[in-house]
């Protein structure tokens, strides 16, 4: 099969540089590269799972998500009482 592809001039200049470097076509170096890439699949993490490190280290009340209205109500009187 071939495909074309649209390459930056720099990534260009370095791809042909290395063709001459190693004595390989351009083709060889982009099928090498494009397998690397694909031998490593795509890892997508749930959300549970990119947040379980932090999951648990703070605490509040344990209802907090059930009355957090009253509870913002409570904290912004202690702090004007506090102020006062």
């Amino acid at each position: 099969m071939t495909t074309t592809v649209k390459l930056p001039d720099p990534l260009e200049m370095s791809l042909r540089q290395r063709c001459a470097q190693e004595g390989r076509s351009i083709s060889e170096i982009m099928r090498d590269a494009l397998t690397a890439y694909l031998a490593h699949p795509t890892v997508t993490a749930s959300a549970w799972a990119l947040g379980e490190g932090v999951f648990g280290q703070h605490s509040g009340p344990d209802d907090l998500a059930e009355n957090r209205k009253s509870q913002l109500a409570k904290d912004w009187t202690d702090k004007q009482d506090h102020r006062a």
